[in-house]
């Protein structure tokens, strides 16, 4: 795959189906910058991040424009014609790079997609000289599996995403910390993602911002 930088990917060719120009309208271009927000406010001066899973990479690219004295990276098993940073491919499972060889691995969105988070988590753990710096849900609150899926649907199944809507509850998410030897250094669970009063339904109890360390990493 050969990364382009600065390119801006044709929107146009999406479907226009009523559920996902909803979602491009009232959700896309917000969720991007509030993430990068909470993002930039977290990771360390002079970082170097990898983005795990960061499809066009535009939140990092994002993310970058707030934070500059941040490098920038990405890595996700769909080849993009068209991306935002560099982005390599890698096979889901086993991240290509060193240990410790970033100071920050980012794994936005990215761990309920696959079949078994622990074992990415895993990895991005391994490589993180610093942190991992997690954005996810907690499988928390009334129908909250179901309205996880609506918002998983709307906002991946015409991309062809994988979704096994595979949502944690908040014990299983400590426990696989635990096991990993990570314990969060900055937690946010109220992110405001999205504008009233559609924050009320998918926003309240279901995401989370957290930047997980090793104890043997401190620094």
């Amino acid at each position: 795959m050969n990364p382009t930088h600065d390119a801006t990917p044709n929107v146009n060719t999406l479907p226009q189906t009523a559920a996902g120009t909803l979602h491009r309208k009232l959700v896309l271009g917000r969720r991007g910058n509030i993430l990068s927000d909470w993002f930039a406010r977290i990771i360390p001066h002079g970082a170097s991040l990898l983005d795990v899973g960061c499809g066009s990479g535009q939140i990092a690219a994002l993310l970058h424009s707030k934070r500059p004295d941040i490098s920038v990276r990405g890595i996700d098993v769909l080849p993009r014609t068209e991306t935002y940073i560099p982005v390599d491919l890698f096979d889901g499972a086993h991240i290509p790079f060193a240990a410790m060889g970033f100071d920050v691995v980012l794994l936005s969105d990215v761990l309920h997609h696959t079949s078994d988070p622990e074992v990415l988590l895993r990895e991005a753990t391994r490589v993180a000289r610093y942190g991992v710096l997690i954005k996810d849900h907690y499988r928390k609150g009334i129908a909250a599996r179901a309205r996880l899926r609506f918002m998983d649907w709307v906002g991946n199944a015409r991309f062809g995403v994988s979704l096994p809507y595979n949502y944690w509850t908040e014990a299983q998410w400590q426990a696989a910390w635990t096991e990993l030897g990570l314990h969060p250094e900055r937690l946010v669970t109220k992110l405001g993602l999205y504008p009233a009063p559609f924050d009320w339904i998918f926003g309240a109890q279901l995401h989370f911002v957290g930047l997980l360390r090793q104890a043997d990493r401190q620094g």
